[in-house]
């Protein structure tokens, strides 16, 4: 069950971060979660070994002794011996969510973390549901800071938090071009920019490449945002701004990740599926998908040919007691 158990646990899945978590609490109890699965396993027979011992010699009626082989399990091999057969695990975190946000979280375990960095050299885009409350300004975006200022918000309307909406996705568009650093009256940049694959060639700012909104209900609003190489304070900061675009001012309540690449909600195991089997089903059912999404959307500067089959993933070569977690991929 040990090692078996350990190489269907390579490659990426995604979990469901509720606010108030850490980051790196959840990566631990993951861990946690999945070194208690491992160790659950029925352990192996101990090996036998020869031992001679002194007996009695059977029929004599004198009390005489002698050496007889005999097999005898051998105790260096017992769990509670030797401990247990695993005591960390490499596991990696992606894109990470702050205390408040929520959402979806991409993990990766053995050779997934190096696929989380492949992920970020892909710069896929994230979704979110970012909602808003108009009337008040506090020093940190959120509605538990300290309230700096309050405003009237009864002239705001739909139409023009749409105005406002459309062009911060047209500014952002323009600087999404500039990063891209391709030429702009090339095929390449015409088949990219038609087929929405336009991506920075490098680490950039935040850069929006759709935005809208899906509830107007003054004083709250709430948006869907999709972005890369954003932070979460940066998305709170965005719903500030907007208020102040809009004449009055705005807070935001909520960040919640709804897609990460190629993960989605439907795709993220909640608290209660933190578990061996949830995982490597996981794991397993995103395989394919992990594959075929990173070699359409690598570009030709990463070797996308030391990418796994999705038929033959790459297996660990067996238990380690020695391998270090940890997070493998940027912000």
């Amino acid at each position: 069950m040990g090692s078996a158990g350990l190489a269907r646990l390579q490659g990426l899945f995604a979990v469901y971060k509720p606010p108030g978590l850490k980051w790196l609490h959840l990566r631990d109890t993951v861990e946690r979660q999945l070194l208690n699965g491992l160790n659950a396993g029925k352990p192996p027979a101990p090996e036998q070994r020869v031992r001679f011992l002194l007996g009695p010699v059977e029929g004599s009626e004198k009390k005489e002794l002698m050496l007889t082989a005999m097999s005898v399990p051998s105790l260096t091999t017992h769990r509670l011996v030797r401990g247990p057969a695993f005591t960390s695990l490499k596991i990696g975190v992606g894109h990470r969510l702050d205390v408040q946000a929520s959402g979806v979280l991409v993990l990766g375990v053995g050779h997934g973390c190096r696929l989380l960095t492949d992920m970020y050299d892909a710069h896929f885009t994230k979704d979110y549901m970012v909602r808003g409350l108009l009337g008040k300004a506090t020093d940190n975006f959120c509605e538990d800071g300290r309230l700096v200022e309050k405003t009237t918000y009864d002239h705001v309307s739909r139409e023009k938090l749409d105005r406002i909406l459309a062009v911060i996705q047209g500014s952002h568009q323009k600087a999404l071009v500039m990063y891209s650093n391709l030429d702009l009256q090339s095929q390449e940049a015409y088949e990219m920019a038609v087929g929405g694959m336009l991506r920075p060639m490098n680490k950039s700012p935040m850069l929006i490449t759709g935005i809208r909104c899906l509830h107007f209900e003054p004083p709250e609003f709430l948006l869907e945002v999709q972005c890369m190489h954003e932070t979460q304070q940066q998305l709170r900061k965005l719903v500030h701004e907007i208020g102040l675009e809009l004449k009055s001012s705005a807070i935001c309540r909520q960040v919640r990740r709804t897609r990460d690449g190629f993960f989605t909600l439907d795709d993220a195991l909640l608290r209660t599926q933190w578990d061996l089997h949830s995982i490597q089903d996981a794991i397993q059912d995103a395989a394919p998908r992990v594959v075929a999404e990173l070699r359409k959307n690598l570009r030709s500067g990463v070797d996308s040919q030391q990418l796994p089959s999705a038929e033959q993933p790459q297996h660990s070569k067996g238990p380690s007691s020695t391998v270090q977690g940890g997070s493998c991929a940027k912000h």
